[in-house]
Order: C-alpha cells, then sequence, then structure tokens
C-alpha cells in the first residue's frame, strides 16, 4: 500500500523514544521488549497484540511499537525501538501496514519473524467493494492499486491468521506447544462464533450499502454480502475529491444510505461535511487499529460487537 503522510512529530517521536515499546495488559510486566522470563514477542500494531497475548497467555511478554491511540499508518519507530527489536523472541507484524516497521524487521536478526500477510489471502480493494462501479482519476487508481491489508476486520480471515501464529509460538517455543495449541484453538472458536453473529444479524436488512470516510471494510463487505463505498480510499487521511463526493451524495439517495461512517483515530470533519450536505446522519464504525478511551469497547471482539450493532442499524436490519 502506498501511503503519503506526514511523519509523527518530533514531540511525538521524543516521547516514543522514551517510553521505548508500550506494554500491554497483565502479560506485559517490563518496559524493555527483551531478556524476561517469558517469550518475547513485539507486535506491530494492536491486532498483532491481540493475537499474540490471546495465543500466547501466561507464557509471553508482549510489546506492541504502536503507541494506543496513534494511528498506526503514520508510525516511525525509535532508534531505541529497533534495538529492543533485536533482543526479542519472535515479532509479529502485517507486512505492507507499516514501512518503517517492514524496514526494521528486515534489518533485524530476530530468529522467529511472523508476517500477518503470508498467513491468509489478501485482495485489492479501493474506494468501493461490492456492486458499484466508482470512476476514479489516475492519481486516486495509483493510490488504490496495493493489497487490502484490514483483514483483521473479517473474523474468518483473522482466525486464518491466528491459527498461523499459534502453529509459530509452537515451533518457536516448543516447551509450551500445548499450551499455545489449545489457546489457538479457543481464540478460533470464538472468532468462529464472531463470523456466525454477523452473518447472521446482516443477512435481512434493508439496504446492503454502507459509507465508510476510510476503506478499512472491503473484507467484511464481501464476507457478508455488503458494499462498502469510501470517501477516501485505504489511507484514511487523504481527502476526497469534489467528483466523489458529488458521487457518493448520488448514490447515498439511490441506496437508501441513512448514515456516513467514520472512524475513532481519524478525523471525523469530512464525514460530517458530507452527512450534513446530503442529509444523513454519522456514526462510528471502528478499524480497531487501537483500543482508546473512545474505543466502544475494551477489546478486539467487544468493539466488532459494536461494529456489528452500528451497521445494523445503519441497514436496517430486520
Amino acid at each position: 500500500m502506498n501511503v503519503r503522510r506526514q511523519h509523527i512529530s518530533g514531540i511525538a517521536m521524543a516521547v516514543t523514544a522514551a517510553l521505548g515499546l508500550g506494554t500491554l495488559t497483565a502479560c506485559s510486566g517490563a518496559s524493555a521488549a527483551g531478556n524476561t522470563d517469558r517469550f518475547d514477542v513485539v507486535a506491530s500494531f494492536y491486532p498483532m497484540a491481540f493475537l499474540a497475548e490471546r495465543i500466547g497467555g501466561d507464557h509471553v511478554h508482549v510489546t506492541s511499537l504502536t503507541q494506543p491511540g496513534q494511528e498506526p499508518h503514520d508510525l516511525e519507530i525509535s532508534a531505541k525501538q529497533t534495538a529492543q527489536l533485536q533482543e526479542s523472541d519472535a515479532v509479529l507484524y502485517l507486512k505492507n501496514l507499516q514501512p518503517s516497521v517492514d524496514d526494521a524487521v528486515a534489518q533485524s536478526e530476530v530468529k522467529t519473524k511472523i508476517d500477518a500477510a503470508s498467513l491468509t489471502s489478501l485482495e485489492k480493494h479501493g474506494n468501493e467493494v461490492g456492486g458499484h462501479a466508482a470512476e476514479h482519476d489516475d492519481h486516486e487508481n495509483e493510490e488504490l492499486s496495493g493489497l487490502d491489508p484490514h483483514i483483521w476486520l473479517d473474523p474468518v480471515r483473522y482466525a486464518q491468521v491466528a491459527e498461523g501464529v499459534g502453529k509459530a509460538f509452537e515451533k518457536a517455543d516448543p516447551d509450551h506447544a500445548a499450551d499455545y495449541k489449545a489457546n489457538t484453538a479457543a481464540l478460533v472458536k470464538k472468532l468462529d462464533a464472531l463470523n456466525t453473529e454477523f452473518r447472521t444479524g446482516l443477512a435481512d436488512t434493508r439496504t446492503k450499502v454502507f459509507v465508510t470516510t476510510h476503506a478499512a471494510f472491503g473484507y467484511l463487505a464481501e464476507r457478508y454480502g455488503l458494499t462498502e463505498e469510501a470517501i477516501n480510499g485505504l489511507d484514511p487521511e487523504s481527502e476526497p475529491s469534489a467528483a466523489r463526493v458529488k458521487e457518493l451524495e448520488k448514490m447515498a439517495k439511490a441506496d437508501g444510505v441513512t448514515t456516513v461512517f467514520y472512524e475513532t483515530l481519524v478525523s471525523d470533519k469530512t464525514a460530517k461535511t458530507i452527512a450534513s450536505d446530503a442529509g444523513l446522519t454519522t456514526d462510528v464504525l471502528d478499524p480497531i487499529e487501537g483500543i482508546t478511551d473512545k474505543s466502544r469497547g475494551k477489546d478486539y471482539f467487544s468493539v466488532q460487537q459494536a461494529n456489528l450493532k452500528a451497521l445494523q442499524k445503519a441497514l436496517g436490519a430486520k
């Protein structure tokens, strides 16, 4: 994915460097990534850290390169974080989502490198996924030419990644292989149940079209027979063209769309402007790139269930 962004500010970088790798939950009892008495795993951002913690349980010490509330696409890791990465037993990341992480992983000597993108299938998604053909200029087509990394929003693909991570943990830390296997099975079972909730909850709706500010929900849309129309592309902070805004307003009227969804880590200004112009409401559809106080839930599962409720309301579930 070609993401053109401004780097995080110098102040934020200084804070990040000072703090080092952010710790997560009770499994993260130390500030350094490596040299603990557990299996030390560095995760690139929340969806990867969540898998590592659920699968690793008490046997792992998980740290995240992306701080809570930080938009993961923006991440530029510090020299200190890069050094700490070298001390870890494993790194779990999603290639092509965070270029600075990809570079650091490639240059590191970490024995176990787990690329989540290699554990399931990826597809190309753009401003729309489903039955609507949108016209874009050459620049927009260039922006959207990469593979969509948002695999974790599809519970089925996320379960496939979980199974791959579990096997990697078993191989890298064989003393605890039985526990990793059991934890993976429990997580996959819960993801299967979530998939069933989405499938049944979205089976009968007044409309199948939803509008988002960020094209993060392509896999979810395909899984449940929906059409995502995105104001922006895969980059949540790109600005839509006037033609795209006009097209979306026309489409919303034709397809009975009631809601423009925005996300918690990016400004809702564009969503509210379009919604106001088109006489629509706004609501949150969370891409779960990080958990903050603004999140509608405390972990992946509770936020996904909140997403399901928001979609049911917007689509007119019967």
